[in-house]
């Protein structure tokens, strides 16, 4: 049985970990373009967590406007 070199264990680890990770980024590209992410709106229970923590912070005070900052 011939032996194989740790360097030569280390290449072909590396090699294949390498070629995997393009392979799983190529997939993750497709299913991307598959399925395009869709503008959600802010939900129910967005709106009532902050203001409930409003509420417990400033007692007595109303949300209005909930905005995301860019």
């Amino acid at each position: 049985m011939e032996q194989t070199s740790i360097l030569a264990i280390c290449l072909i680890a590396f090699s294949a970990v390498f070629f995997l990770l393009a392979l799983l980024a190529v997939v993750m590209q497709l299913i991307t373009a598959a399925f395009p992410i869709v503008k959600q709106e802010l939900s129910t229970a967005y709106v009532a967590a902050i203001s409930s923590t409003f509420n417990v912070l400033i007692p007595g005070s109303k949300v209005t406007r909930i905005e995301e900052i860019k």
